[in-house]
């Protein structure tokens, strides 16, 4: 087994085994990456869109005003509360009218309580957390298998070099060390395929528990600030 100095030459000399190992590591690399493209982008966006929310909230209290801006804001988790909330309790066309909702189709018309809105925001919320964490799986995956995907091309490759050390009849250095070399390839592929995969999960995971601390704040805010146009609503029944 002739041992090759440069990039090139060292993947041309590889087994078809190791080759294949390193498509496969390939794979997911380039995925990974775009998910990690991705995902950075769209945490940009939410966060820029999120402080544009909150600004407009703060500097406000006209609230059918904000509604009508924040529907170009769809990636704001407060955004998205704060609609959800507003539809349900006074709903566009309706006045101050409620008429029940998803959560709760049975509920009589009138004001809709404090315990059904609570809810209202859990569900959001959770609806939220389900859509920044997409394709996030996928990066723990590669994280997870790709060191074993390497680390198996690299024995199958070191099983295919002491076959052929054997069928030469020499265990020298020389015959040795240089498909020990190509074997270790895969094992290298495999943690620079898994290290960014788990650095870019662990930091999306702490932008997403940022993300809904804020939100939950926001929407324990909005939920207090609702309550004297409940009561205006409850009266009016």
């Amino acid at each position: 087994m002739l041992f090759q100095a440069s990039p090139l030459g060292l993947l041309a000399s590889l087994g078809s085994v190791s080759k294949a190992v390193l498509l496969v590591l390939f794979f997911f690399s380039v995925i990974s990456w775009g998910i990690i493209l991705y995902k950075w982008w769209t945490f940009r966006a939410l966060d820029r869109e999120d402080r544009r929310f909150l600004s407009a909230y703060a500097s406000t209290q006209d609230y059918d005003e904000i509604r009508r801006h924040v529907r170009r804001m769809a990636l704001s988790p407060s955004a998205t509360i704060f609609l959800g909330l507003m539809d349900r309790v006074a709903p566009e066309g309706n006045g101050d009218r409620f008429d029940g909702g998803i959560l709760d189709p049975g509920a009589e018309p009138g004001a809709p309580s404090s315990q059904y809105l609570d809810r209202v925001v859990a569900h959001i919320m959770q609806d939220q957390m389900a859509k920044q964490e997409v394709y996030l799986p996928f990066l723990a995956t590669t994280g997870n298998i790709t060191p074993f995907i390497g680390l198996l091309g690299t024995v199958l490759g070191i099983i295919d070099a002491f076959r052929e050390i054997g069928a030469q009849g020499t265990a020298s250095i020389a015959a040795v060390a240089p498909g020990v070399a190509e074997a270790l390839v895969a094992t290298a592929a495999g943690l620079f395929t898994a290290i960014p995969a788990v650095i870019a999960y662990n930091y999306f995971l702490a932008r997403i528990r940022k993300t809904t601390f804020r939100t939950e704040a926001f929407g324990i805010e909005c939920l207090n600030a609702l309550q004297p146009r409940l009561k205006q609503v409850s009266t009016r029944e």
